[in-house]
């Protein structure tokens, strides 16, 4: 006998009262009444209408008699339901007389589910097997709040039913409505609900069996794995065991992984159902990755999701003995660190193996969204690992040093400061592989510096203003540099106390690679400067400010510039660290505000740099975005905005401390400083400076070159000494428009303020790039000559035969692409209708710097290609880049675009020789 409830009892009669009952008050209903269910309640009958119901049971035909005369006898009563197990045949007259239809009614669940979805037909395969059991289970499920099920009006579905049962059951109402996608994120975002895998858990086992088959058939086999799991109470752990399972994805697992597998899911699965479930945990993971890729409170939650699963997965697969399976895993932590061990090897293997292996740890799904910093690092280590891989470096002069220091070497302490530091959480191999990385360059600088001081000793002797011997000396930074550019704009002079030429990379590759601030050049080259001697900042800055070699504190660099720029008439102002913040609310001083926005020049110094040298963790030394150099971000907008160009200078570098902890001052004779002396003798790893450029001690100071030498007590940094990385003055111009350029001078690409082994994908392009050999025609064979007649002529000269001499063929000329271009008939053809058509040597030009660098440059980059060949300056690269297209890009088809914002320039390498119907390549 089917056990009967309120609902049953209530879609019974709405559908059985609905007709004409004459009156009757009696149901009879084969069936059970439902322990604890009410007794009495309320139906409606007819629009707007309700019935009240008592409902009793009985088991006799006495009991049924009894139970109508009770009911009778209640005052009031309206309408009895009696569940019952007495057959029709039994029946007295008197109480067939009573009974709504006369007869016992039997439950037809399927029709009651019709009535309570308002469906005018329910799906056929609903009344049968397998799926018998589903009106029951609505009926049972039915929600008591919000007015039951919704209504549909039509025909009721085996997979709407489904959807609104899987809603209610497993508390996914919201997810399962009409029109929403149904797939297996919902799922394994449920088994992460709290509660969630337990209602599963309670249902009957028919009902959860028909769930998830009917799961399996719209989810495909993950769904069904992912309810074993819920049903063995490890809902929460699902996520995360579905990322071990992807040890069944490979293409031969291992039988011990299979087995331990096995182990953590249990008898019940097939190999089958793991692979699909591990692919489809994965792709949920990739999304939950690219979700936490964004900003604001959805992408925090995702991110903190990864982090939870990943994490989980890890303990998981180390408890269950499968991380070596998994060391290839693209989202475990653990494979993370794994692919970071095989980058510590390949580093000793050499520079392409170590791209390689970067490469794959950059892959990792986790890479970018929890480990950036770390991956960055990898990518500095195999940067210098491409650096020690170019031949040795050498120091031919003053000037050569420093600009090798600002465009290549100062990059290389970039990336030493960074491996000093090193990654926390790194294993031991990987620690390793980066001192021995950085050890190996560091002896490498080491030489470079020794060289420089060796050099620098007797240029100091003689150069100054004037005789500079080449180099750009400090004291005429605002002379060639700044007053150049007064010409068309009064320029923010912003000194930052200590930048070295590591500092200025970073910032420089930080601010122009926005796009937001243009970096301009004399000859396209970023400027580099000599400090003063010794290196320290009573004298540099003094120095640098005033124009003139000069020593002093804030009163001498304020007169010293002031007096600078009015003799070329020109007034100025400069602001020191107490006249820089503004009241609170305000991050800049009223004052520098409106000296910034006058037509002054405006000097403006910034100590964090060197502050951080006495004060500072050496770890903090390593990283100088620009929101790191307190003021400078306020500064730079409040430029921008009024369209100043800013010249980011020094007066002195710095070296870091990197000697370690039993190691102390190096004692000598007349220590002034941490990094100069007045003492006479030189000791090893000193030098001694004299001449005009000395301003301490009467023209003649020791100071070290080896930067661990220090006299003072260990500080997170120094400077005074003769190493490159103190004496090299960075000097980076920038302006929001390169229309700010003074004539001579170009826009600084960023491919070209960086040095080459920088961007080592590049250089593995640069290096594949085949050149093609085109060998010139052949002349046309001379006719042969008939031999003179030697009758006669014995004794003659003519009778001495000559020595045949043979030609030896001239080496075949190497054309590049962009030569064989711009050579070519179509490219004449084209020509004829583009209007003001650049030189043919600029165009190969250009075609060759985009494909020796891979095939995208800047814009910068492009215009800077086009001047080096001959071709005018482009304030506005974007207009010659449209020439181009018009002159390569035949019939539409997209030899040359711009991507990226219309940033950078593309050149599809392929298309281009396919369009200009070039031979064959040969090797």
């Amino acid at each position: 006998m089917p056990e009967l409830d309120q609902r049953v009892i209530t879609g019974l009669l709405t559908s059985r009262l609905a007709r004409n009952t004459k009156g009757r008050r009696l149901v009879l209903v084969h069936g059970t009444y439902a322990p604890g269910a009410p007794e009495e309640f309320s139906v409606p009958v007819t629009e707007g209408g309700r019935r009240r119901v008592r409902v009793a049971h009985a088991t006799s035909v006495l009991g049924l008699t009894d139970a109508w005369q009770a009911h009778m006898e209640i005052e009031g009563a309206d309408l009895l339901v009696v569940t019952t197990d007495v057959d029709d045949g039994r029946l007295s007259l008197d109480l067939l007389g009573e009974m709504v239809r006369s007869q016992i009614i039997s439950v037809d669940e399927a029709d009651i589910v019709r009535q309570l979805f308002g469906a005018a037909d329910l799906d056929p395969r609903m009344r049968r097997d397998p799926w018998a059991w589903l009106p029951g289970a609505l009926i049972a499920a039915e929600p008591a709040e919000e007015g039951g099920w919704p209504q549909r009006g039509a025909v009721l579905t085996l997979d709407a039913a489904m959807r609104a049962l899987i809603g209610v059951r497993l508390g996914l109402d919201t997810v399962f409505e009409d029109g929403a996608s149904l797939d297996i994120d919902a799922l394994l975002a449920w088994s992460r609900t709290p509660g969630g895998p337990e209602r599963f858990a309670a249902l009957p086992e028919d009902e959860r069996h028909g769930i998830a088959e009917w799961l399996a058939q719209s989810t495909g086999e993950a769904a069904p794995v992912l309810l074993r799991l819920a049903l063995q109470g490890r809902g929460a752990e699902a996520t995360a065991l579905g990322v071990l399972a992807s040890v069944m994805t490979g293409e031969s697992p291992s039988q011990d992984a299979a087995v331990a597998l096995g182990t953590v899911f249990g008898m019940g699965s097939r190999p089958s159902e793991l692979r699909a479930y591990a692919r489809a945990v994965e792709g949920t993971l990739t999304r939950w990755v690219g979700e936490a890729a964004g900003r604001g409170t959805l992408a925090d939650q995702a991110s903190q999701r990864v982090m939870d699963v990943t994490q989980q997965a890890d303990q998981l697969a180390a408890s269950a003995h499968l991380r070596p399976a998994l060391a290839d895993s693209p989202f475990l932590p653990s494979g993370f660190q794994a692919r970071l061990n095989r980058l510590a090897e390949a580093l000793a293997q050499g520079p392409q193996e170590a791209r390689t292996a970067w490469e794959y740890v950059r892959e990792h799904h986790l890479a970018a969204l929890l480990y950036p910093q770390r991956v960055e690092l990898a990518r500095m280590a195999v940067r210098l690992r491409y650096w020690l891989d170019t031949p040795e470096p050498t120091v031919t002069s003053v000037d050569q040093a420093v600009h090798a220091h600002v465009s290549d070497w100062g990059w290389v302490d970039r990336v030493l400061a960074q491996l000093w530091v090193g990654d926390a959480e790194a294993e031991p191999a990987v620690h390793s592989a980066y001192r021995t990385l950085h050890d190996v360059a560091r002896r490498r600088r080491a030489v470079l510096d020794e060289s420089f001081a060796r050099t620098l000793a007797p240029w100091a002797q003689h150069a100054r203003t004037g005789q500079p011997d080449g180099a750009l000396l400090i004291e005429d930074v605002l002379s060639k540099v700044a007053l150049k550019l007064a010409a068309k704009h009064p320029p923010l002079v912003l000194v930052l106390d200590g930048m070295s030429s590591s500092v200025a990379a970073q910032l420089g590759e930080e601010l122009t690679g926005a796009g937001r601030w243009k970096e301009l050049a004399e000859g396209g080259r970023r400027a580099a400067a000599v400090a003063m001697m010794p290196s320290v900042t009573v004298v540099s800055r003094a120095t640098l400010l005033c124009g003139r070699p000069a020593l002093g504190g804030q009163s001498v660099e304020k007169d010293g510039f002031v007096s600078f720029w009015r003799q070329y008439k020109h007034d100025a102002v400069l602001f020191h660290k107490s006249e820089i913040p503004g009241p609170p609310g305000q991050p800049l001083d009223p004052k520098l505000i409106a000296a910034i926005a006058s037509d002054d020049v405006v000097g403006v110094v910034l100590n964090t740099i060197d502050e951080s040298l006495d004060s500072g963790q050496q770890s903090s030394l390593a990283d100088w975005p620009a929101s790191s150099v307190k003021y400078l971000p306020e500064l730079l907008n409040s430029a921008r905005a009024q369209g100043r160009p800013v010249i980011l200078v020094s007066d002195h570098g710095h070296v870091l401390d990197r000697s370690g902890l039993e190691s102390g001052p190096v004692r000598a004779e007349g220590v002034e400083s941490a990094r100069w002396r007045s003492g006479p003798v030189a000791g090893e790893g000193e030098i001694t400076l004299t001449g005009p450029r000395v301003l301490e001690n009467s023209g003649r100071i020791t100071v070290p070159f080896d930067e661990d030498i220090r006299y003072t007590p260990r500080k997170a940094g120094y400077h005074g000494g003769a190493a490159l990385a103190e004496m090299t003055v960075p000097v980076l111009v920038l302006a929001p428009s390169a229309d700010l350029a003074p004539n001579g001078w170009a826009e600084v690409p960023l491919e070209s303020a960086r040095p080459e082994w920088w961007d080592p994908e590049a250089v593995q392009a640069r290096a594949q790039a085949p050149l093609k050999v085109v060998k010139p025609p052949k002349k046309a064979a001379a006719p042969k000559q008939k031999p003179p007649s030697q009758e006669g002529a014995l004794f003659t000269d003519d009778a001495v035969e000559k020595p045949v001499v043979k030609e030896v063929p001239a080496e075949p000329a190497v054309l590049t692409l962009g030569d064989q271009v711009v050579t070519t008939k179509l490219y004449e053809q084209q020509g004829k209708f583009v209007r003001k058509t650049p030189d043919r040597k600029v165009v190969a030009a250009v075609i060759d710097a985009l494909d020796s660098a891979g095939g995208t440059l800047s814009l910068a980059a492009v215009a800077a290609a086009a001047v080096a060949s001959g071709g005018r300056t482009h304030t506005r690269p974007e207009g010659f880049v449209t020439v181009l297209t018009r002159l390569l890009n035949i019939e539409g088809y997209e030899v040359i675009s711009l991507v990226d914002s219309r940033t950078r320039v593309r050149l599809n390498r392929e298309t281009l020789r396919e369009q200009f119907e070039l031979a064959e390549e040969s090797a």
